[in-house]
């Protein structure tokens, strides 16, 4: 019988498996069957049976197992490497692996998937046993990936928000049942999270100290969210308002990225700035309303900035690309996929201002010619991807000139361009590593 001196593991595992149908499994479940994936609680493994008529009746003890003659630190060593569902189910093999199971070294991540999953319980269930130790606290915890579960909601992450203070990175991307009061929870009650990953949610339009979306806590009269890692991807009704308070209470970030937040403009980039000066990777693919203007706000990030992509923003032209180039040096990647407005004079001040550009993505600029490609190939000499899907101005010529100079190049996209097989063997005799990415059925 289960005891509070001996919380029972959690399992995280649909209950009409063939296990779980008769037995113990069925029995001491704390749910009953109702065809959904639940966290079910069971008793640890009782010990061997011990009565003297069946251990006259019973056959010779067979060998030992050899996994049972591994010590406890090689145990926990393989365990580490299971994930949640699976260390759950280990625990209920034997007392020793049920021991083992649970040592709190294992339990600095949580990893749950899965769309029918009643994610809300299981961490109930999880966080109640990891506690045990610690009265409502887990001090192990550290990283909750909970990413595709349907079912979660704002309980569930109240939930890890009460139990997890030394939380340090949450991922509940595709979960969009969860709101700005659940992210409230959760950044005010854990003040060490630094990464967290809520793409998908599309209920979230704010992430802040106070529970109205505004910025009434400015950064001189409060306490700072310490968040560095934000994927708001797909977080389609964040405006510039949101943008602007978000801003202002995580002004440490350092790796913002904002895909198809279809709402944003210039504005909301200009408060980006503002308030958070060391920002290192920023993504605003897709965010249609962005144009040079937006880009000139980027710009101010100068140095720091080493990642950017405004693939298909429409709006933005070699204006914009000469406000990046000029001010932000150090950029390393550039995905610039779809912005037609882009021209050789882009891509030629681009190059002689980012000689470190190491990854590029103009692909569908069908204003990008050979003429281009020669200024980018005898300036950036440590280009390792390039990406010319579409352009339909590109010629062999041109790669010829990029393969002569750039030997490091290791991934190179031409589909859908008018280029020679000629040209092709000439890429990969001059860049033996090079994966060559294209539709000439005669190149092979």
């Amino acid at each position: 019988m289960r005891t509070l001196s001996t919380p029972s593991p959690a399992l995280i595992c649909p209950p009409n498996l063939p296990g779980f149908q008769n037995g113990r499994g069925s029995s001491t479940s704390s749910s009953s069957i109702t065809g959904e994936t639940v966290a079910m609680v069971h008793s640890p493994p009782p010990t061997r049976l011990t009565h003297p008529l069946i251990r006259l009746a019973s056959r010779p003890q067979k060998e030992q197992a050899s996994i049972d003659r591994l010590p406890d630190q090689s145990m926990v060593q393989i365990f580490s490497f299971l994930p949640t569902n699976q260390l759950c189910r280990c625990a209920r093999v034997c007392r020793r692996w049920y021991n083992l199971a649970w040592d709190p070294r294992l339990w600095r991540t949580i990893r749950l998937t899965g769309e029918t999953i009643n994610v809300d319980r299981a961490l109930k269930v999880l966080t109640r046993r990891l506690c045990q130790d610690t009265p409502n606290v887990c001090l192990m915890l550290e990283t909750v990936t909970v990413s595709g579960c349907r079912r979660l909601t704002d309980r569930g992450l109240y939930t890890i928000a009460q139990c997890c203070p030394e939380l340090r990175r949450l991922e509940v991307s595709g979960c969009y049942n969860i709101s700005n009061e659940a992210v409230f929870d959760v950044v005010s009650l854990c003040p060490n999270l630094e990464h967290l990953d809520v793409s998908g949610c599309s209920k979230v339009t704010c992430i802040s100290l106070t529970r109205e979306a505004s910025i009434k806590l400015s950064p001189l009269h409060g306490k700072q969210i310490s968040i560095r890692y934000l994927d708001m991807t797909d977080c389609f009704v964040l405006e510039d308002e949101g943008l602007h308070t978000i801003a202002a209470h995580c002004t440490q970030l350092t790796h913002l990225y904002l895909r198809r937040c279809v709402r944003l403009t210039d504005e909301g980039l200009r408060y980006l700035v503002i308030y958070c000066t060391s920002i290192k990777e920023l993504s605003v693919s897709d965010c249609r309303f962005v144009s040079d203007f937006g880009l000139r706000e980027i710009a101010k990030l100068e140095s720091r900035l080493r990642y950017l992509s405004i693939a298909h923003c429409g709006r933005v032209t070699d204006v914009g690309i000469r406000y990046v180039a000029k001010y932000c040096s150090k950029l390393r990647y550039l995905n610039a996929r779809g912005c037609e407005g882009i021209t050789d004079h882009g891509v030629e001040y681009l190059a002689k201002n980012c000689t470190k550009l190491k990854s590029l993505d103009i692909g569908k600029c069908p204003l990008v010619s050979d003429t281009g490609l020669e200024c980018l190939a005898l300036n950036c000499f440590n280009l390792k991807r390039l990406s010319l899907k579409s352009c339909e101005s590109i010629t062999g010529q041109g790669l010829q000139i990029v393969a002569a100079n750039c030997f490091d190049l290791q991934m190179l996209n031409v589909q859908d361009c008018e280029v020679s097989v000629e040209a092709l063997r000439f890429v990969k005799r001059h860049c033996k590593r090079c994966v060559i990415e294209h539709t000439n059925p005669a190149f092979f």
